[in-house]
């Protein structure tokens, strides 16, 4: 991974933090988004304890603002003009309902247009790669998963596990189209299922009835690091140099879910999806 850089969303803690880790461990320079200057410095000064001589970047966007992502990629263009690796870690869960300053539900904003999107704007210095990269970490969630259409937002009828799900689906779905439209060979795009991993995600925004229930829950889970293994896997293995638009788990590709693989459904998603974040052209 010499020469080679890696952004990295959600890396404050968790999956993401273990593969902006490894990746620095890799010799790889390593950017990270975090929502705060806070937390990407702590997450920053921890990396450097271990790995001295880490490449360690970071810049700050609240993932569910379309405005502060646009604001972070116009930002890291001034600075670097080839990206190798774009690792989508960030994730939410939210147990009750609520909406992002662009008027959407926060998990759908979060979990899928946030990749969606920022894979858009990074394509320009992917592009630059020989060898560029895309991993959007899903999850096995997505088997339980249905796009509602009529309502992505789940106004009428949410459910934290019910948005959770749909944005997982929304993942595998968005990997797959991408890779039947995406015109450049260079560009190579992956989703990937983490496991049950021992991490915060159903603790920061729930109720206490929800996060005792994760907490109990997480209890069989791996650690980040080993939750990490498969996106490391997948942004620096040269054995998946030639594969494109599949779905991993534990370093090993495996079938999605019936839903997952509609290309009705992906190419409906797809069309929405730039509606919601005012793509006109997405290549």
């Amino acid at each position: 991974m010499l020469d080679k850089t890696c952004i990295v969303t959600g890396t404050n803690t968790g999956i993401g933090y273990e593969t902006a880790k490894a990746l620095c461990m890799k010799g790889a320079k390593v950017i990270m988004i975090c929502r705060t200057e806070e937390k990407a410095k702590k997450a920053q000064s921890e990396i450097l304890k271990s790995i001295p001589k880490a490449q360690i970047d970071w810049a700050i966007a609240d993932l569910s603002s379309q405005k502060q992502i646009r604001e972070a990629v116009d930002t890291l263009k001034k600075g670097y003009d080839k990206v190798d690796v774009l690792v989508n870690n960030a994730g939410s869960w939210f147990s009750e309902f609520g909406l992002t300053e662009d008027g959407i539900e926060r998990q759908w904003a979060i979990n899928h247009l946030c990749p969606f999107l920022l894979t858009h704007l990074m394509v320009p210095l992917m592009r630059q790669s020989p060898d560029a990269r895309v991993i959007n970490v899903s999850s096995d969630s997505h088997f339980h998963g249905k796009i509602h259409f009529q309502d992505v937002n789940l106004s009428k009828n949410y459910h934290g596990l019910r948005a959770y799900a749909q944005s997982k689906l929304a993942n595998v779905l968005f990997t797959k189209e991408f890779d039947r439209r995406n015109p450049f060979k260079n560009l190579k795009i992956h989703a990937v299922q983490p496991g049950l991993v021992k991490t915060d995600i159903g603790i920061k925004h729930t109720i206490s009835f929800h996060a005792i229930m994760w907490k109990l829950r997480r209890l069989a889970g791996v650690s980040p690091e080993k939750g990490a293994a498969t996106s490391i896997y997948l942004a620096s293995s040269k054995e998946v140099q030639n594969i494109n638009g599949k779905y991993w788990d534990n370093c090993k590709q495996k079938p999605a879910s019936k839903n997952a693989n509609s290309k009705e459904n992906a190419e409906r998603l797809w069309e929405l999806s730039k509606e919601m974040t005012h793509i006109s052209e997405y290549f």
